[in-house]
């Protein structure tokens, strides 16, 4: 599956913040991710209510879900109960291994731009916007109208795109900057001081969440909580910054504490999480739930370097 496909995949809207559909399915993919049994509603529900979403939501999200071709559904007796579809698993299992390995590239940059020009009618505006979108994907920001850059983006994948929705005018060119002022600056497609705020607020946030886990003063229930938090709010980082290279910012860029952070917060989370996750999962179907697992962002990335290394794709 190609990143353009990923853009395509019609998940629920990545937001910060209790949302229902979008809830669930991150509860599938950390802790029940390659289970083919189905876990029955009533555990789901209980299990959203652990971040004060409401019986009624649950159950309109997990219809909603099962509608949009998410989840699927089967029945014993009188109780429902829902998978992850293959299409799901494989969109979430991608986006992990995006937001897991966001923030570790600190290789030298070569000083070169993957700049991409477009063109297209007024009367074409969806695709405009569904180009747009694709372009944001792959690491692109808006330089100009119809002139968008990166620095790590692949020229191979932005030409795919363009082909893909029929773009009448278009060029693809990797160039280095001789001369740019003010707002011609590559780099001025994003706004720094917006961005390394954005940093410095999450280590802010979660920093002294991470003291507090490793000082055993955070519980199961929580856990479970703040581990989705932690995860929701840094799986926004790649949409802002596609790892804009450390040789073109400013000193002292906040990026790396920030990543370090996640990884130990999340990682140390996990276990408790799990737990409280077999806990509400028992209460329904105990003969499932010893079958719930976390994963750590170190064993995903453990798991990416042996598939790379064998030459196979990452699952």
């Amino acid at each position: 599956m190609t990143a353009t496909d990923l853009a395509d995949v019609n998940l629920p809207r990545i937001q910060t913040g209790a949302n229902p559909q979008h809830l669930i399915v991150t509860l599938f993919g950390d802790y029940w991710f390659g289970r083919k049994e189905h876990l029955p509603s009533s555990a789901l529900v209980a299990l959203a209510g652990e971040f004060e979403i409401t019986a009624t939501s649950a159950r309109a999200a997990l219809s909603r879900l099962a509608r949009r071709g998410l989840l699927d559904s089967s029945r014993v007796g009188r109780r429902t109960y829902y998978g992850l579809t293959p299409r799901a698993a494989e969109v979430l299992n991608q986006g992990l291994h995006r937001i897991i390995n966001f923030g570790l590239d600190h290789g030298p940059w070569d000083g070169s731009w993957v700049v991409v020009i477009f063109s297209v009618p007024e009367d074409q505006r969806d695709v405009r916007h569904v180009l747009r979108t694709r372009l944001r994907w792959l690491g692109f920001a808006p330089l100009y109208d119809g002139v968008w850059v990166s620095p790590r983006a692949h020229a191979g994948e932005a030409a795919k795109v363009l082909v893909d929705l029929d773009v009448p005018t278009s060029t693809v060119l990797v160039s280095r900057m001789v001369h740019g002022e003010a707002g011609g600056d590559p780099l001025s497609a994003w706004d720094l001081d917006e961005l390394r705020a954005s940093y410095d607020a999450f280590v802010a946030e979660f920093g002294p969440l991470l003291d507090r886990v490793q000082t055993g003063r955070v519980g199961a229930a929580e856990a479970l909580v703040a581990r989705t938090q932690v995860m929701d709010v840094w799986r926004q980082f790649p949409n802002l910054d596609p790892e804009l290279p450390e040789d073109a910012l400013p000193g002292g860029w906040p990026r790396r504490a920030a990543q370090a952070i996640f990884a130990d917060v999340y990682d140390a989370l996990g276990p408790l999480a799990e737990v409280r996750f077999q806990q509400i999962v028992g209460e329904h179907v105990p003969e499932l739930a010893h079958h719930a697992r976390h994963f750590t962002t170190r064993s995903v990335t453990r798991r990416a370097s042996r598939k790379a290394a064998s030459g196979q794709d990452t699952p």
